[in-house]
């Protein structure tokens, strides 16, 4: 747990971001305002957690998941946030599930290649065996043909 109140704030550098993509260019927000949502976002993304959190406990877990968030959302009287949020987890889930191709993919090309290498080092040995039997049976040849 946080060790301070303040640890629980967000970042700065956040807060600040999502007031410029909100707010139309060329208006300026002051630092006193910009600690002030700051404060305000991070108390409600306590109170969303909390509620959430008491959902999951309802239910006998100890992971949030995001039916418990949205079920906070509606208990909060935010119904307004709840497609916005629908869609943002679809677009989540989406990107997930495309990194998740996109690794099983990687991973099936390094042990495609890892079988070739393979292969190929066996044929490799196959090759010296024959290579070292065909000097063999020459030696041979050669010492039969020294005795008779």
């Amino acid at each position: 747990m946080a060790e301070k109140p303040e640890d629980l704030n967000l970042p700065n550098a956040v807060i600040t971001r999502i007031i410029k993509e909100a707010l139309p260019d060329g208006v300026n927000v002051s630092k006193e305002a910009r600690r002030a949502i700051s404060q305000a976002a991070s108390v409600f993304v306590l109170y969303a957690t909390s509620c959430a959190n008491n959902f999951a406990l309802k239910a006998k877990r100890k992971t949030l998941n995001a039916a418990d968030v949205l079920a906070a959302m509606e208990e909060m009287e935010f119904e307004r946030f709840l497609e916005p949020l629908r869609a943002a987890l679809e677009v989540y889930k989406k990107g997930q599930k495309g990194k998740k191709e996109v690794s099983e993919q990687k991973r099936k090309e390094k042990e495609k290649k890892a079988d070739c290498e393979h292969e190929k080092s066996k044929e490799d040995e196959e090759g010296e065996d024959e290579e070292e039997q065909r000097m063999e049976e020459e030696t041979e040849e050669g010492e039969e043909e020294v005795e008779n």
